[in-house]
């Protein structure tokens, strides 16, 4: 799905006629060092926790700042495929412009994300094996007259709101990173963490962009120099489950230097627990892939191939957050991947 096929698109990002702007739906977010990831990582980290937004992951940010622009438009109902977060962002979004929701997910997604959805007053559809599926349902349904899809990570303003957090970094740095860590499933993110580098005039920072396999549509899309479409999503961090990323994920790559990481689901599902362990938060398995470069001592392995100065100025981990993971889930997921 590209941007093209979004109508509203060329909703203004600020209200016309002199109108007082809308506060935004995200907060200023804690940016705090990690002794344990510090030492893991052989350098200083320090962690921006969008785990605490009101939505539980930074998508508030982008899918808020899309909403309030489509609601500017006269739009009367929003529809949304996600995997969870983006619905949930979606949902708290048109929850406070009292804009109804109706939120498409996968078989995937599991009880625990359409029930936070229920609750926030959406719609739910489960539909399809994978996020894909449920994304082709979701524009069937924004056929309908006042209908508009808000998508979950391929649009201009969902990078733009993105990118507060990068201009959040700014103020709360004494300088510029050695390196940003992020997620990568559908692209999003990174489009967002780009756009904020290139505002704040710090586009020569390396991002690292985390997937895990059977998740990573990016990697092999760098890899082949174009989009590529994975014959389906085996990994267990199905926030991350886009079989294809988003264009402009590539054109990322091009614009500044995006070095790709993939880790097991093995790993990924590891960190998750020793974050909790180490800093009293859980986080989903997609938010595991970046803890896991840190943790596995990839960012090390990367000095040593020239891939990344040594020594590093502080590294900036973006934790994504997730709210589809509790503890029981987490054992769960233990249990299947042979870790307990």
């Amino acid at each position: 799905m590209g941007q093209q096929d979004i109508p509203c698109q060329a909703m203004a990002a600020q209200p016309a006629g002199g109108q007082k702007p809308q506060k935004p739906f995200h907060i200023v977010t804690p940016v705090l060092e990690s002794l344990s990831l510090s030492k893991a990582a052989g350098t200083k980290v320090f962690m921006k926790m969008e785990n605490v937004q009101p939505s539980g992951s930074f998508k508030i940010r982008g899918i808020g700042h899309l909403c309030q622009a489509a609601a500017r438009k006269g739009c009367r109902h929003f529809v949304c495929s996600s995997g969870g977060n983006a619905g949930l962002a979606a949902a708290l979004a048109a929850r406070e412009l009292a804009v109804p929701i109706t939120v498409v997910v996968p078989s995937s997604s599991g009880p625990t994300a359409v029930h936070k959805l229920q609750e926030l007053g959406a719609t739910v559809e489960v539909y399809g094996k994978v996020w894909d599926d449920a994304n082709s349902r979701a524009q069937e349904l924004a056929k309908t007259e006042g209908w508009v899809i808000i998508p979950p990570f391929d649009h201009p303003l969902v990078w733009e709101g993105h990118a507060s957090l990068v201009r959040e970094l700014k103020d709360a740095l004494e300088d510029k990173p050695g390196a940003i860590v992020v997620a990568v499933g559908g692209g999003g993110l990174l489009a967002g963490v780009v756009a904020g580098l290139q505002q704040v005039g710090w586009q020569d920072v390396p991002v690292i962009a985390a997937e895990t396999l059977g998740a990573h549509s990016f990697h092999e899309a760098l890899k082949a120099g174009r989009l590529v479409t994975l014959p389906d999503i085996t990994s267990v961090a199905t926030c991350l489950g886009a079989k294809t990323v988003a264009a402009r994920a590539l054109e990322c790559a091009r614009e500044c230097q995006v070095i790709s990481q993939v880790v097991q689901d093995e790993e990924a599902v590891r960190a998750v627990q020793q974050f909790l362990d180490e800093e009293r938060a859980l986080v989903e398995p997609a938010c595991g892939a970046p803890l896991a470069v840190l943790y596995s001592g990839r960012l090390q392995r990367l000095q040593s191939e020239g891939r990344l100065p040594s020594p590093l100025r502080p590294v900036l981990l973006v934790v994504c957050g997730g709210s589809n993971i509790h503890t029981g889930r987490l054992r769960a997921l233990q249990s299947q991947l042979g870790l307990r």
